[in-house]
């Protein structure tokens, strides 16, 4: 898929795929360690009834890794997978049942670091051309699908910055769940988004703990 056939507010993103840098998303981890184990996330953007959306899920907190953390649809590579965008897809469809025919895939960004996993994950850039509703294939993996509405993702009054115990602070956005999208997603949208130009000016001294995922 080329970038004019995208809708006109996604076109920047796929122009912006080919050039953006690790170091500009990942900052503090711009290499990937050779020993990192492969993965792949979904960016799946769509028209929504509130305007553009930006698909994140709910992992349960049971998970192994990243429990409870709001995410994109994604994991690790399979050996069966072709290349990183048919790690995406078929992740996708194994956690909340997207339908792969309604999507097309523009684009990919740079490999980013995620060490608390050792992951070395590539974010496939996608634009769902009919949304429809989903849900968690297994709630062992998914517990909430979320359609988010980029408004309100770049809304400052859902802006503000979290605390962990381990004494590591970064960027954080109030999704309508009790957990709020946090870590290394947050970290993901915060600077994609500032890179665009769609940020919003926020105060990030506001900063608040973390909530205990439930036990």
């Amino acid at each position: 898929m080329t970038a004019d056939t995208l809708p006109d507010w996604l076109r920047p993103l796929a122009e912006l795929a080919g050039s953006v840098q690790s170091f500009q998303l990942s900052p503090r981890f711009p290499d990937v360690p050779p020993d990192a184990r492969p993965a792949a996330v979904l960016l799946l953007f769509s028209d929504g009834a509130d305007g553009p959306e930006l698909l994140l899920t709910e992992r349960a907190t049971t998970m192994r890794n990243h429990a409870g953390q709001i995410s994109f649809p994604g994991g690790k590579a399979d050996p069966g997978d072709a290349d990183s965008v048919a790690t995406a897809l078929r992740e996708a469809e194994e956690e909340v049942g997207l339908d792969l025919t309604t999507v097309d895939v523009f684009g990919t960004l740079p490999t980013l670091w995620l060490p608390p996993s050792n992951f070395a994950v590539t974010p496939v850039l996608g634009y769902w051309r009919t949304p429809t509703p989903l849900r968690p294939v297994s709630d062992l993996e998914v517990v909430t699908v979320l359609h988010q509405p980029i408004a309100e993702l770049v809304d400052p009054a859902n802006r503000f910055s979290v605390a962990h115990p381990s004494g590591w602070r970064g960027p954080a956005f109030e999704v309508g769940t009790p957990m709020p999208l946090w870590g290394f997603t947050a970290g993901i949208v915060a600077r994609l988004f500032e890179v665009l130009g769609w940020d919003q000016p926020w105060d990030d001294t506001v900063t608040r703990p973390l909530p205990e995922l439930p036990s």
